[in-house]
């Protein structure tokens, strides 16, 4: 009697079991559905198709060696052009219609802050590694979480580095007026002061500002010898083509933002040599060009040629994702995720630092890797 009614109530238990995982949205028997936002259209697009092509790569690889303790994993991908209203209606529709488990990132900076109250309101379990603001992870919001580097960090070890490599020099910055430019400046400057530079140019140009030739003649006749771009993609492209008019050949510093193939086309010749602040591994260093080779297997070699350091914040977010679902075994449910994640020490992605998460700090703050460009190549190598 006493088995029969152990029995029946092992029965029940698993029972109730399934049903609460099967009331988990985003996940079945057989499947786990993922999600991501991001601009594949428009200038954007050039960092949102490669993202999205990282994640799918890692999709790959996972439902090749037999998805996630047997789950498949599904990717619906949706594209917000880089536009705020284009982002929260996408955020909300793989939240409260596609019903996903996860989703692997955000879009930028401003789309992801835009987003977060759809993402707070709906739960569902979210990264932001493509841009992010402070306000995503300070304070700790419970289903976010962030991977990266902020932009003070990458421009202080950027400047070090090269004050290390071109000792005596008298330095010049140029950046743009808003909080962005501000985090860049702080950066800078605290590396100026530890190192005792020169600063003989400080100089702020405006948002969207195309024309350089006054701050780059101003940066020459105050003497400059070593400077920090602080520009996107067209800024610093303007900026070093400025300088190459002037014949004036410096090192030059910028961050990973505008790190792409492209950049450098842009550039030409004088952009070769320039160095570059980043925390994803060099696309032609030992661990990027063995991942470059894993992407050419999964994409083909026409698409890899989209591919840029993006691609591999990509991969970052979703194994990442896919390694905390991993952990929560049969039983996957959003609070098992963040709990895992929340746990997470040293996790290695293979494409940049170990990413590790507490209760207290769903930032994973990534080790500065810095680079050098290659023209001829339009690649990026690990500065030595």
């Amino acid at each position: 009697m006493k088995m029969h009614f152990l029995a029946a109530l092992l029965a029940a238990l698993s029972i109730q079991a399934t049903a609460a995982f099967a009331e988990q949205q985003g996940v079945t028997d057989t499947e786990i559905v993922i999600g991501d936002v991001m601009p594949l259209t428009g200038p954007p697009a050039l960092a949102g198709i490669a993202h999205n092509m990282g994640v799918r790569v890692a999709v790959a690889e996972v439902n090749a060696a037999g998805g996630i303790n047997g789950r498949k994993v599904r990717l619906i991908t949706e594209d917000d052009g880089y536009v705020n209203t284009r982002t929260i209606q996408a955020a909300r529709k793989l939240a409260t219609v596609d019903k996903v488990f996860g989703i692997t990132t955000v879009s930028g900076a401003n789309q992801g802050l835009a987003a977060l109250p759809v993402i707070e309101q709906t739960g569902v379990l979210t990264f932001s590694v493509m841009g992010f603001s402070k306000q995503l992870y300070e304070p700790v919001k419970k289903n976010i979480f962030v991977i990266g580097q902020t932009y003070d960090v990458l421009f202080e070890e950027l400047t070090t580095f090269m004050a290390r490599e071109y000792p005596g020099r008298k330095w010049g910055i140029v950046s743009q007026d808003d909080e962005s430019g501000e985090i860049v400046r702080d950066g800078f400057e605290r590396a100026a002061k530890a190192n005792s530079l020169q600063v003989v140019s400080r100089q702020i140009y405006k948002k969207g500002q195309q024309d350089f030739s006054s701050e780059m003649a101003r940066f020459k006749r105050d003497g400059g010898e070593a400077l920090i771009a602080g520009g996107i993609v067209n800024e610093n492209v303007a900026m070093m083509k400025e300088l190459e008019r002037l014949g004036l050949r410096v090192p030059t510093g910028m961050f990973y933002v505008g790190r792409y193939p492209v950049t450098l086309e842009l550039m030409g010749p004088v952009g070769n040599g320039t160095f570059w602040a980043d925390y994803v591994e060099a696309e032609t260093g030992p661990k990027g060009a063995a991942f470059m080779d894993r992407v050419r297997k999964v994409v083909g070699d026409e698409e890899a040629k989209k591919a840029n350091r993006f691609t591999l914040t990509g991969y970052a977010s979703a194994r990442t994702m896919f390694e905390a679902i991993r952990r929560c075994g049969k039983a996957v449910t959003w609070a098992c995720g963040i709990d895992e994640l929340e746990r997470m020490n040293g996790f290695d992605t293979g494409v940049m630092g170990p990413i590790s998460f507490s209760k207290t700090s769903h930032f994973s703050v990534q080790k500065p890797i810095l680079m050098e460009a290659v023209y001829e190549t339009r690649s990026y190598k690990p500065a030595q």
